[in-house]
């Protein structure tokens, strides 16, 4: 794999937050959405299978079988945000990565995407802007997606990322709605990218660990879930792990146990929360789960760790996934959506 010159404009100075750290809160986000409806009827033939009602991770439509082919489903979504990292290709590939993610959980396969960018033209030189945009394309040729365009603003802080299209079988779909009792959970990435990312823009160390985490796409996990029978999966990203893992218990009207030991972090990690290196996203994350979970014995740098804000993060299965250590169970309905054990 290609690399670039390693090049002196830190491009996190310019991004009040970083990668899906910058994300609107989540309990500020579902306040607004929640008096929207909509105002006219659906097209008729193509029932919208997957909304905005349960925050799942993209919207999924089904389409018409002409001359009676298989069924399929549209999987449509969007991400872009400020620059997680310095390095302008290796930010084009994170946002990619992040983006194709959302298609990945909801058990489809990317078909066509096209960029996002916002870039400062008078401050920022566009070679690096090229850089940006020749990770996400070669992120997108691995996971076989077209990138067909896209649409770019003057704006005086650098954001990028994709609006991905894609397709899945409507009868095979990964949902956060889909949860059952006894089901364990698997977690296919581990956690950390939010502390050692924030530890890079205030430091400049780079994390190859967490760079080549988020670089990696979710496709053979999403792969393997379909293959094992799951139903109900999710992708951890702005929201934490307790953030995702809480949506998720609550659309499926069951409580997510956590063994908190068995949750995967990268090296380094632990050490970033200890020498403070949190972002606001996670505390604002910790924040809006703290009612909805019991906590038990978990000690403050746990806690941020799992609400920890992720860029590019793995896969939350309710299954069991080949290779992705099994972290709890979802169980009958209690009164917090999650517990910690």
């Amino acid at each position: 794999m290609t690399t670039t010159p390693r090049t002196p404009v830190r491009l996190t100075r310019f991004a009040h937050g970083g990668g899906c750290a910058c994300k609107i809160p989540p309990g500020e986000l579902e306040d607004l959405l929640g008096s929207l409806t909509a105002p006219f009827p659906a097209p008729a033939g193509t029932p919208l299978l997957v909304g905005a009602a349960t925050g799942d991770d993209a919207a999924v439509v089904a389409l018409p079988a002409p001359g009676g082919g298989p069924a399929q489903a549209l999987v449509s979504t969007a991400d872009f945000f400020t620059p997680v990292v310095d390095d302008p290709y290796d930010w084009g590939r994170i946002a990619a990565a992040n983006a194709l993610s959302d298609v990945y959980a909801m058990g489809g396969h990317p078909v066509v995407a096209v960029n996002l960018l916002a870039w400062p033209r008078e401050v920022l030189p566009f070679e690096l802007a090229r850089e940006v945009l020749r990770g996400g394309l070669e992120i997108a040729a691995a996971a076989g997606c077209h990138v067909g365009g896209g649409h770019s603003v003057d704006d005086p802080e650098p954001k990028y990322g994709m609006a991905v299209t894609g397709l899945a079988d409507p009868a095979r779909l990964l949902r956060n709605d889909a949860g059952r009792p006894g089901l364990p959970l698997s977690l296919t990435k581990p956690l950390g990218l939010g502390v050692l990312n924030n530890r890079h823009k205030a430091t400049g160390e780079r994390f190859e660990q967490a760079v080549a985490t988020m670089v990696a796409l979710n496709r053979d996990a999403s792969r393997a879930a379909l293959a094992a029978g799951a139903t109900c999966a999710t992708d951890v990203t702005g929201f934490g792990l307790l953030g995702h893992l809480h949506k998720l218990a609550r659309a499926s009207n069951v409580t997510a146990v956590l063994d908190t030991a068995a949750v995967p972090y990268l090296d380094g990690a632990r050490d970033a929360v200890r020498d403070g290196y949190v972002s606001g996203g996670t505390r604002r994350n910790l924040d809006w789960v703290a009612p909805f979970t019991d906590f038990g014995g978990a000690d403050a740098d746990t806690r941020l760790l799992l609400a920890d804000a992720q860029t590019s993060g793995g896969l939350l299965v309710a299954g069991e996934v080949p290779g992705a250590p099994v972290i709890g169970e979802l169980v009958p309905r209690e009164p917090h959506s999650v517990v910690l054990r």
